[in-house]
């Protein structure tokens, strides 16, 4: 176990303990608790799946880029990004060699914490960008609250992987084990960069530019690169969800107060 532990980044030896702190980490513990947002998104999206198709609209651009990319190898499925998730943390599992256990007392402490986290962001899109970034989450009329809610799930679970789970871990492997530089100085690098290409990515589909909406992504995407580093895949899946769920609730129970 040492032997396998040794080869992980050193961010990544969070859940090498037993306690409540340590096993929220542990990725089959992530995936079983992160496993109703695949679903939702997945039965939510079936009614409209993706094609390579140049023309496709795109229901959520990460999962659309991840289907692009097994396009291009001539591989086409919409079941392809859950099976990524599914395959990533069961490996990632296999090799810390942690207990096969199932603990439903574990994941509904996971699913409060994220709710705490997710409170502060909810409270700096109000605050600080005076509501721009929860204007640009509901800026789609014409899309019914059922769709925007399945789609706000599904931002939680591939964005996370794609700029958490996969870009964080390509920058650790770049700048400490290919660079030698220690994890002190990389971290920052790591957390700003992941944060500030979070931010550019929501602008490739038709939303616009601005600098308020730019500089609340990278605030948010700095935070939930630290919730990931500190509090693992889980909870950090979970807390962009719950955000995203709260930006599109909380104007509905405003107009409808």
């Amino acid at each position: 176990m040492a032997k396998n532990k040794a080869k992980e980044p050193q961010w990544a030896r969070f859940g090498s303990g037993n306690d409540y702190f340590h096993r929220s980490h542990w990725p089959l513990q992530c995936l079983i608790f992160i496993t109703p947002l695949l679903l939702i998104y997945q039965i939510g999206s079936a009614m409209h799946p993706w094609t390579p198709a140049p023309d496709s609209p795109a229901r959520l651009v990460a999962f659309a880029l991840i289907l692009r990319f097994f396009a291009f190898f001539g591989v086409v499925g919409n079941y392809l990004p859950m099976a990524v998730v599914v395959a990533v943390l069961l490996a990632w599992h296999l090799s810390r060699k942690d207990p096969w256990q199932f603990d439903p007392v574990l994941y509904l402490g996971m699913a409060a914490e994220s709710f705490v986290w997710a409170m502060p962001i909810l409270v700096f899109a109000i605050v600080v960008a005076n509501g721009s970034a929860m204007a640009a989450n509901n800026g789609a009329p014409a899309m019914a609250w059922q769709e925007k809610c399945v789609i706000a799930v599904g931002a939680g679970v591939y964005e996370e992987l794609l700029f958490r789970l996969v870009l964080i871990t390509l920058l650790n492997m770049l700048l400490v084990d290919l660079l030698g530089l220690s994890l002190g100085k990389a971290i920052p690098i790591i957390i700003v960069t992941s944060a500030v290409l979070f931010s550019l990515y929501h602008y490739l589909g038709p939303e616009h530019f601005t600098l308020q909406t730019f500089f609340f992504r990278t605030a948010a995407g700095v935070y939930l690169a630290a919730i990931f580093i500190f509090r693992g895949f889980g909870i950090d899946v979970a807390t962009h969800a719950a955000y995203d769920l709260m930006a599109i609730g909380l104007p509905m129970l405003v107009r409808h107060g």
